[in-house]
């Protein structure tokens, strides 16, 4: 029996994704007008990869099912017969929703809740999908923008003192709690959105249209995200006052930062890799047209003020590089390699090599396959194995911490 496999991602094309990115990364021929979202690598039972046995293919969840070893003993004590991590790659052309993932808790209680109302997986107004948690982290592959939790309160009061429109919130928050504050914000008509942000738009869209405003300031969000996502002037979403009431931050290329349960986030623009718990809970918080259940999101958000704490970019001298995060249920591996470079790995759980650039060939005792650029591979667990870099380039590993 083999112990490497090539492995074969899918896509997802979701409306917010590019057009070009992704097609250019993986290899594959762009069809005109195609949204190319998201490059899941993984067991997720949504969207399973799929491995290459013997000229055919074949779900990872159904090998896996077939063959639970592949895991790990130290996997399967602690997260069962499933793969516990989801590798992708992001193409975020438009800005994603504002959202938030529950803790393993919250998802056990509000799938067993969902199902019991008989509420369909894939019905729209559906808000656990698993009973997983999904904590997250993300290396950009671009300069990369996003929010990331919530401002110090007195950031968030400075930030809309400076607008006159914002002032009574200002003056709101200096005697309310940031979670209150919060869920009258979500909650408010549209006639207060109107009031609070209609001047803003009026007064930046001249220096918005001439390319003076900078991403680092809110006005240039709220102006981004209604022209970007189609957003109109009578049919204004909450989330764009969180512009001014979330973290604003900027990754270059090559760092990153952790999303754990809780914290409200959005991916604005640019390219990222993702490596994730294998859940799709999602409990979104605005800037979406999709369904958004209030009550859960005010149950799950975590309103502490947060200072974000950028993951520093894989060191150039390091030819191996474990990226820091507080998760158990993943770790990512950088992997930097010269031609003909020679790295050797020792896969304790299962992993998942995906090549970034260049090509490597990898080699244990039974198995041996090239990858090139966007190809990937399943290693199986306590399988010993060697790389050698055909062309100079990178990958990553996704596996167990």
């Amino acid at each position: 029996m083999n112990d490497i496999y090539i492995l074969k991602g899918s896509l997802q094309h979701y409306q917010w994704g590019g057009g070009h990115y992704l097609p250019a990364l993986l290899g594959f021929p762009e069809q005109t007008n195609q949204h190319y979202a998201e490059w899941w690598l993984g067991a997720h039972p949504s969207s399973p990869s799929m491995l290459e046995i013997d000229g055919n293919w074949q779900p990872l969840t159904a090998f896996l099912a077939e063959n639970p070893t592949a895991l790990g003993n130290d996997s399967r004590k602690k997260f069962g017969n499933q793969l516990p991590y989801l590798l992708k790659i992001l193409d975020v052309e438009k800005p994603l929703s504002i959202q938030l993932h529950p803790t393993k808790q919250q998802a056990e209680a509000g799938f067993a809740r969902e199902n019991a109302a008989g509420i369909a997986l894939n019905a729209p107004t559906r808000t656990y999908k698993d009973d997983n948690h999904k904590p997250e982290m993300m290396i950009a592959l671009s300069d990369f923008w996003l929010l990331h939790g919530f401002k110090p309160k007195a950031d968030i009061i400075a930030a809309l003192n400076a607008r006159p429109s914002l002032a009574a919130l200002a003056e709101k928050l200096t005697v309310q709690d940031l979670h209150s504050f919060y869920a009258d914000i979500m909650q408010a008509s549209q006639a207060q959105l109107a009031d609070w942000l209609h001047p803003i738009i009026t007064h930046n869209n001249s220096a918005y249209a001439a390319d003076r405003l900078t991403p680092d300031n809110p006005d240039y969000w709220v102006l981004y995200s209604m022209s970007a996502m189609d957003i109109r002037p009578d049919k204004l979403d909450p989330g764009l006052i969180c512009f001014y009431l979330f973290n604003i931050v900027h990754t270059r290329p090559g760092e990153g930062i952790y999303q754990d349960a809780g914290i409200p986030h959005a991916y604005l623009r640019g390219q990222n890799i993702e490596l994730m718990a294998c859940s799709d809970n999602v409990i979104r918080g605005g800037l979406t047209p999709k369904h958004v259940d209030i009550a859960q999101l005010l149950q799950v958000v975590d309103c502490r003020e947060v200072a974000p704490k950028i993951i520093p970019a894989a060191p150039h001298d390091r030819a191996q590089f474990t990226y820091s995060t507080p998760a158990q249920d993943f770790a990512l591996t950088h992997l930097r390699y010269a031609a003909a470079d020679r790295l050797h790995g020792q896969a304790h759980s299962a992993e998942i090599v995906l090549v970034m650039q260049g090509a490597v060939k990898i080699a244990s005792t039974h198995s041996t396959l090239t990858l090139t650029q966007g190809e990937s591979a399943f290693i199986c667990a306590d399988t010993h194995y060697v790389i050698d870099a055909v062309r100079a380039g990178y990958a990553v590993v996704a596996k167990l911490p």
